[in-house]
């Protein structure tokens, strides 16, 4: 494909998404941008959470993955399922109930001060980085196909990049992160399902001979019971979807600020369970589709890159497909790509500003000022953080950010846990201690986990245990007396 027509398809979809982020939040104060105030309609969420936790590196590394794993990421997805039935039932009338704009405000009333701060750092930190990685891959990939065939420097890429996601999110925060999500869900759609279309008419396959072709494919083994030291045994892959979605999902602003922008608690848990089922299928239909690009390769005789998450790149781009299939690849990646950094960005803009700096009692004219120049600020640090992981660019930096990231919900799952299932009352000075030495314990398990025991691996199971040390390390510095919570937030 012409790297004039990428370049061009990419900036049509963002004046697209810019357009739906003006008209949802060109009006939006800071209620507005924060929470969205809370006048979202459930079903306009369900929609737009259906795509929100698809990123530009979902879309090119799922389908990669059948390769090696087949469809067991679908038991993971299935523990997604029930962790989302635990958001919506748990932790969502919980935070309406005290009435947050952040969701670590919690901690400031169960536990103290420095747990409220512990709380928001942890966030920062694994939001930050986890953005940062998946917007840098996606630049790579930008810049394979656009950038250096234009001759352009990998620096224009990012601030390009980085000046694209901060003017979206600009206007509205949250009222434009819903919209947009919208139309990223429908593209996302369009462009998986029309790509597994064309394939499939490549190879003269009907819909009989298209799911023929995946089931008897020995890439779409979904259920894996045999070998408990394997990653993808089903009971690691399933408990891990449980508490990665409650984790990554209930305790984490980025997402949950979609959730409390909708009226009322009861509204927000019908649109957490419809879109948990339909994330499913679409996590699905990922999987299918990388079932049908290793059987046309395989068919056609054409060598693919090692690495799964080139091969859709690879094959979408290189004119072994119809030109449609190039041009639905690098809208799909760009409405995954931008939409998620957007969402990103405001969840740290929001969390910096009232967690971290505590603006949240400063008057609206004020906090504005500060909001605004937060937004500023995580974006350009969002930026350095791609140049210096491209600096550093290998696959064991990408894996150790990314490890990083994940280790920090931990704790965050354990000090929510312990808040809600417990009364006990807990030294909050000393809460940092504890939310350090859990993921340090995790480590050592981790590395020496096939030695101590007998061949075992820790897959994403990892991050239950490291909320489980984070309740020890609770339990111990605890003492008795019961704990009520009040109205928390200063904005409702």
């Amino acid at each position: 494909m012409s790297a004039y027509l990428i370049l061009g398809l990419m900036l049509g979809y963002f004046l697209a998404m810019f357009g739906v982020s003006y008209l949802a939040g060109r009006k939006a104060d800071n209620a507005g941008f924060f929470i969205g105030n809370r006048s979202n309609h459930w079903l306009v969420v369900a929609v737009a959470m259906i795509g929100s936790g698809i990123s530009g590196v979902t879309f090119v590394s799922v389908p990669g993955m059948v390769a090696t794993g087949g469809m067991s990421y679908l038991q993971m997805a299935l523990g997604f399922i029930l962790g989302q039935a635990v958001i919506a039932f748990v932790l969502v009338p919980l935070f309406y109930r005290i009435k947050l704009f952040s969701i670590y405000e919690y901690l400031r009333d169960r536990f103290g001060i420095t747990s409220y701060k512990t709380g928001a750092w942890l966030f920062f930190v694994s939001k930050m980085l986890g953005a940062s990685v998946r917007i840098f891959l996606v630049t790579l990939t930008m810049q394979l196909l656009v950038f250096d065939p234009l001759g352009l420097p990998f620096l224009l890429n990012v601030l390009l990049t980085v000046t694209l996601v901060w003017l979206y999110t600009f206007f509205g925060g949250v009222k434009s992160v819903v919209s947009v999500d919208v139309l990223k869900t429908a593209s996302l759609v369009l462009s998986v399902g029309l790509s597994i279309y064309f394939i499939a008419k490549g190879l003269s396959l009907d819909f009989s001979g298209l799911v023929r072709t995946v089931k008897g494919s020995e890439m779409s083994r979904m259920f894996f019971f045999d070998d408990a030291n394997d990653r993808r045994f089903f009971w690691k892959q399933f408990l891990a979807g449980i508490f990665t979605m409650i984790a990554t999902t209930g305790l984490d602003q980025d997402m949950m600020q979609r959730n409390l922008s909708i009226k009322t608690a009861k509204d927000a848990a019908k649109n957490i369970l419809v879109s948990s089922v339909f994330q499913f299928f679409i996590i699905a239909l990922f999987l299918i589709l990388g079932v049908m690009l290793y059987t046309y390769a395989g068919r056609m005789g054409i060598t693919l890159p090692e690495k799964g998450d080139q091969v859709f790149p690879f094959l979408a781009t290189s004119g072994y497909f119809p030109v449609g299939v190039g041009v639905l690849f690098i809208i799909g990646l760009v409405a995954a790509a931008f939409p998620a950094a957007g969402s990103a960005l405001t969840a740290l803009t929001t969390s910096f500003t009232l967690d971290i700096l505590d603006a949240g009692k400063k008057d609206d004219r004020a906090l504005t000022r500060t909001r605004q120049t937060v937004h500023v600020a995580m974006a350009l640090l969002m930026g350095v953080c791609i140049f210096v992981l491209n600096a550093l660019s290998n696959t064991s930096v990408i894996d150790a950010v990314y490890v990083l990231a994940s280790y920090t919900y931990g704790p965050l799952l354990g000090l929510f846990a312990f808040g809600i299932f417990s009364e006990r009352r807990v030294r909050d000075r000393w809460i940092p201690l504890v939310v350090l030495l859990a993921p340090v314990l995790c480590f050592l398990l981790d590395r020496n986990s096939e030695t101590w025991f007998g061949g075992y691996r820790f897959g994403y199971e990892i991050l239950i245990l490291n909320a489980l040390f984070t309740i020890l390390g609770l339990l111990l510095i605890s003492r008795g007396g019961k704990v009520s919570l009040q109205t928390s937030s200063a904005y409702e």
